[in-house]
């Protein structure tokens, strides 16, 4: 048997909590993954908000592993342990900002920073609307630096028939990215008919 894939899952505060809350699900039902989870105070904050007071106590029951945002000692603060990947979802522009100018204040940036200096997959599910240029360049920037920044944007091809369906759509894609060696876990594009 094999030992199970690490997954650091990050939650950052802005809108688009229960993306990560689908993120964990399907992660959770995989027995080779061990899920590390950090949440940002805001996100805590948005998740009561948008999901329900019991939202955080849902996602933690559904990660192996939950460390605290402020616990720079932590195992996942550290490239020597080794990880299959990190999604952050959903991932502020502060977050993202933070991470474009390496700085490593909170665990859930030291994580993703571990992740770029290690050049291990680090998937970041922005989530702004409208954008400005600071924005814009610091995506560029976590692009360059080698993170994939896969934006919290429903796949309209698919025809979801409620906003849970385009939760499950995204979180499905973002664990794609990571590349986890099992089978797809987002719907593909099959191709229109010819008329």
């Amino acid at each position: 048997m094999t030992s199970p894939k690490r997954v650091v899952l990050g939650v950052s505060g802005a809108s688009g909590g229960g993306v990560a809350l689908s993120i964990a699900a399907l992660l959770a039902a995989k027995p080779d993954v061990d899920l590390h989870l950090v949440v940002s105070q805001a996100a805590e904050r948005t998740l009561a908000h948008e999901v329900g007071p019991n939202a955080l106590g849902a996602l933690e029951a559904l990660a192996a592993h939950r460390h605290a945002v402020s616990d720079i000692g932590a195992v996942i603060a550290s490239g020597s342990f080794e990880t299959a990947g990190m999604i952050v979802a959903p991932c502020s522009m502060r977050t993202t900002a933070a991470i474009a100018a390496g700085l490593s204040d909170t665990l859930l940036t030291r994580a993703a920073d571990v992740h770029l200096k290690e050049r291990r997959r680090l998937v970041l599910v922005v989530r702004e609307s409208p954008l400005h240029l600071g924005h814009l360049r610091a995506m560029a920037a976590v692009t360059e630096y080698g993170a994939i920044v896969a934006p919290a944007v429903p796949a309209f091809y698919l025809a979801p028939a409620s906003v849970d369906d385009v939760i499950e759509q995204i979180a499905r894609r973002a664990i794609d990215l990571l590349r986890l060696d099992m089978p797809a876990q987002a719907a593909a594009w099959t191709g229109l008919s010819p008329d």
